[in-house]
């Protein structure tokens, strides 16, 4: 099953790494793994996306929750919460510009730059919207895509937070 793990953590060299050293060591996969300064520039705010059963999960958030820099951790996919991924997507429109601008307003995106045959677009939303988008794109006239990554956060009042 896939599970969306948050964590915040000590802002310190080192401490990325020791999150991935873990999975690393143990053998255990991240899908996607994002990670930036919180509103506290001491803190970070990280975001893994694996898969395993529930009692793998559990051993990788207990085994989490030991490391020195990490200050709290919450397995997302035990609740409610809200995920988000970024897409930008550079595209071939020498033959087809009016189908992709038609195809950016479907999926609720924009064009930030228009460049000489090529536009680069700009996408959030689900992981499945993005695929679902690159689907219709067509790998034709992709020339390049970079994603973020998954970002989650739980509904509600819940927070992870000091």
């Amino acid at each position: 099953m896939r599970h969306t793990i948050s964590i915040l953590l000590e802002n310190e060299a080192g401490a990325l790494s020791q999150v991935a050293g873990l999975f690393a060591a143990r053998g255990y996969n991240i899908e996607s793994l994002t990670v930036a300064p919180t509103e506290d520039d001491s803190m970070s705010r990280m975001t893994i996306v694996t898969r395993g059963s529930d009692s793998i999960i559990e051993q990788i958030t207990k085994q989490l929750d030991k490391l020195v820099d990490v200050i709290k951790l919450t397995d997302l996919t035990e609740g409610v919460h809200i995920e988000r991924e970024l897409i930008m997507v550079k595209v071939n429109v020498s033959e087809a510009e009016s189908e992709v601008k038609r195809l950016v307003d479907i999926f609720r995106g924009r064009i930030i730059d228009v460049g000489d045959g090529t536009y680069t677009i700009e996408m959030t939303g689900t992981g499945d919207k993005l695929d679902a988008f690159l689907k219709e794109i067509g790998s034709d006239l992709i020339v390049e895509v970079v994603r973020s990554g998954v970002l989650g956060i739980a509904r509600g009042g819940d927070s992870l937070s000091m």
